[in-house]
């Protein structure tokens, strides 16, 4: 009998690689306090601190069985090539997802026009590069950059993914802005569809979420993030009442670990909910692997084992791995 149980790999389809040199720090006492330190952080990246950090991180995801990462990206031209340049050392599958940037941040976050962002989306693509769209927000994007990057996602067939509904004030902003919330705006704009995916849905409501599913677009969940930065908890079951697919994300890669990911955002529907096994174990597997390539483009990625010598793994019967995994393991009983 082999020691070894097949798994597809896990995929983190939203990634800040350079917020995990923030880990552990407490600072702030919410989510825009905590933004102006991660400015700070950004504010000093070069692109040979990048190559260095981002490649560090992505051995980090590997060996906690991630084996393709979606790179929500919004730090520079120069830094995306380097991204680029670590994850290939590190030998984990990369989507560019290179965000567009038009108002608010950083300088170095912003492009001039939506026509040199776009430049710089078929620059990276002239160089083999797998790239995605991301308008970072409607807090950084106004509608002529969403319905033009939407009308070029749709005319390439490139995924879009967006920041969206995540924090409270950036609907009010919005409310006050275009008298819509975001991803009405989104629907609006020409940003939804089938290759979309929206980004945290934090904070979601009802006509939001019918427009996801009547676009056939996709919600990233980031549960770890979510829970570290205080952002609230994502409307699990009406989500999929909606039959919205989801993915998750390891966002600020405060902790990296999928299994944790997944067992976070199965708590939280239990906790709204109730009851048991909301989503069930194959389902929630599906969630960490396929779900998340397919938001990100990918068709192929390379798959894992679970050690079963693992202690977390002792004593447990064949049929019941993979719940064992999801409910009772750490990243630790993965094997990259």
């Amino acid at each position: 009998m082999s020691d070894r149980h097949p798994l597809p790999g896990f995929v983190t389809a939203h990634s800040h690689a350079f917020q995990r040199a923030m880990r552990g720090r407490a600072e702030g006492n919410d989510f825009w306090a905590w933004r102006d330190s991660m400015l700070g952080v950004a504010e000093q990246l070069t692109a040979e601190g990048v190559r260095s950090a981002y490649e560090d991180t992505y051995r980090e995801m590997r060996a906690a069985g991630y084996t393709a990462v979606g790179e929500f990206h919004y730090v520079g031209l120069p830094e995306a090539r380097a991204a680029r340049d670590a994850a290939s050392a590190a030998g984990i599958e990369l989507v560019l997802l290179l965000s567009a940037y038009a108002r608010g941040g950083l300088e170095r976050f912003r492009q001039p026009s939506v026509s040199a962002y776009l430049k710089q989306v078929e620059e990276l693509l002239g160089a083999g590069a797998r790239v995605g769209l991301a308008p970072h927000s409607v807090r950084a994007c106004p509608p002529d950059w969403l319905e033009a990057i939407g009308r070029y996602a749709e005319r390439e067939g490139l995924v879009l993914h967006v920041h969206a509904d995540e924090q409270p004030k950036e609907i009010e902003e919005c409310l006050a802005e275009h008298g819509v919330r975001p991803v009405e705006l989104l629907a609006r704009t020409g940003c939804l569809g089938p290759r979309t995916t929206i980004v945290h849905g934090t904070h979601a409501q009802e006509g939001e979420l019918a427009l996801l599913a009547e676009f056939g677009s996709r919600i990233c969940v980031c549960p770890l993030t979510e829970a570290n930065l205080g952002d609230g908890f994502l409307p699990v079951a009406r989500v999929l009442d909606h039959e919205i697919p989801l993915c998750i994300g390891s966002d600020s890669n405060v902790r990296l670990d999928p299994l944790e990911e997944l067992r976070e955002l199965e708590g939280i529907a239990r906790r709204q909910e109730l009851r048991r096994n909301v989503i069930s174990v194959p389902d929630l597997l599906a969630i960490g692997s396929s779900e998340g390539a397919r938001a990100i483009g990918l068709d192929d990625w390379p798959g894992i084992e679970a050690d079963l010598r693992h202690a977390s793994l002792a004593g447990v019967a064949a049929g019941e791995v993979d719940a064992a995994l999801v409910f009772g393991c750490g990243a630790d009983a993965l094997v990259a």
